[in-house]
């Protein structure tokens, strides 16, 4: 009886804030930082994506990294305003954060906002060499600062977002297209340890090309030529947002989603370049969606909800992918910390990816798909974009084959790390001996033929 007590007050408490404050019962440690990445020198820079020069600075280019340790694992994510997660800036990132914090390079997630406004890895190698140097010392930094947090979810709507494709008389051509698909959602996971109302850090997802600053048309001003300025664009201004919301106690990442065809709803010829009243939209939008989704989810109905007990999961492949000149090699990943289900790819996926992968495991796990991470091998669209083609099938390095196979593999993950499904749960030690070669030779980055 004394013990049935103890946890009815136990669970009482676990949902109370008193005076700002909170316990957080969990075994999961959490730890934070974010660096400035922006170049020492822009003047006469070429920003990738849509190219153009700069010549000074709008605001910062910034990344965060997250650690995470659930007594027995270790993993992070990493998030850079930047256009991609190239493959060898991915493999210097994962060894420089493993060296400054332990976590194996294997669990490590690099997640790129697809910002238009930046420098390129391979135009720009002292910035490179410089952007994994920072990385590493802000994972020192986060190692530093581990600590136990729980953490909430809660949902919310951006309204800036619109797919660019519209197919007419059998062929798709550019077009801004609000009947078209479109994935207006701000998913938001806030990591607190209890100590106030500000969050340790908060994860932001949402899916929407970050190209308000780019290309203009003709009679766009006042940038015809585009925005001159180097700048995160709206995931930036988002998380400057929401941080100034919390007055800098917090660190907000932003993580994208399959945004291959959705785009900001500038129309123009065929859309323009954004000024500061559309950036301020933006930012604004997504960032006061992210802060409202993320006091909600601190009410102390909400807290009740929260898991004691996050244990984490990852598991990852490197798989061949029918190209149209040659396979295209991709690493997809699964990582599941407590309930949350991340899925990776690496690449522009259409939005259709994250609606059909949330169908097969949204009654398993709370899944956030994740797009343009470790790695970066352009778009990826599904079969049914192939067939009336456009932009994104056409520059796709992909054939319609691909899908099925990305859906399958990654359903393949997922069951891993869920551990609801098994090929096998077989306890005969040959094959407890051969399952445990298989994770450490993952780890090694060594998998077993």
């Amino acid at each position: 009886m004394k013990h049935l007590l103890f946890l009815v007050l136990l669970a009482s408490a676990h949902a109370q804030v008193i005076d700002g404050q909170f316990p957080v019962t969990s075994n999961l440690k959490a730890g934070v930082a974010k660096v400035d990445i922006t170049p020492p020198e822009v003047k006469g820079v070429i920003v990738t994506g849509h190219t153009r020069e700069v010549n000074g600075v709008r605001d910062p280019l910034r990344a965060g990294v997250l650690l995470m340790d659930d007594g027995e694992t270790k993993a992070a994510i990493v998030t850079m305003d930047t256009i991609g997660a190239w493959e060898e800036m991915v493999a210097q990132a994962r060894a420089e954060i493993e060296k400054a914090s332990g976590v194996p390079a294997a669990n490590i997630m690099i997640c790129a906002s697809h910002n238009h406004s930046g420098p390129g890895w391979n135009e720009n190698m002292r910035w490179a060499s410089d952007l994994i140097k920072k990385i590493g010392a802000a994972a020192k930094e986060a190692a530093a600062s581990m600590r136990p947090v729980s953490i909430g979810m809660s949902v919310d709507r951006i309204s800036f977002g619109i797919n660019r494709r519209k197919t007419i008389d059998g062929r798709a051509v550019v077009r801004l297209n609000p009947d078209g698909p479109n994935d207006p959602r701000v998913k938001v996971l806030r990591f607190d340890d209890g100590k106030s109302l500000a969050p340790m850090a908060i994860l932001m997802h949402a899916v929407c090309h970050p190209c308000f600053f780019t290309w203009g048309d003709k009679g766009s001003q006042p940038y015809p030529k585009g925005f001159p300025m180097m700048t995160a664009d709206y995931p930036g201004e988002a998380q400057t947002f929401v941080e100034i919301c919390y007055a800098g106690k917090t660190a907000s990442m932003f993580m994208q989603g399959c945004a291959g065809d959705i785009r900001p709803n500038l129309p123009g010829y065929p859309y323009r370049c954004a000024d500061e009243a559309d950036i301020q939209w933006a930012g604004r939008d997504l960032g006061g969606a992210t802060a409202r989704a993320a006091a909600f989810s601190i009410t102390r109905e909400q807290l009740k909800k929260r898991e004691t007990f996050y244990q984490i999961r990852v598991a990852s492949e490197v798989i061949d992918l029918p190209g149209k000149e040659q396979p295209v090699k991709a690493e997809l990943m699964a990582m599941k910390v407590g309930p949350f289900l991340f899925l990776t790819m690496p690449g522009e996926p259409m939005v259709e990816y994250g609606f059909k992968l949330e169908q097969a495991i949204a009654d398993r796990a709370t899944p956030v798909i994740v797009g343009y991470a470790n790695g970066n091998i352009g778009y990826i669209a599904t079969a049914a974009a192939h067939e009336v083609g456009g932009y994104e099938p056409n520059r796709s390095h992909l054939k319609p084959e691909a899908e099925a196979i990305l859906l399958r593999e990654l359903g393949k993950l997922a069951d891993r790390v869920v551990g609801d499904v098994f090929e096998s749960f077989s306890k005969h030690p040959k094959d407890m001996v051969k399952r445990e070669a298989e994770e450490k030779a993952r780890l090694q980055g060594t998998p077993v033929k």
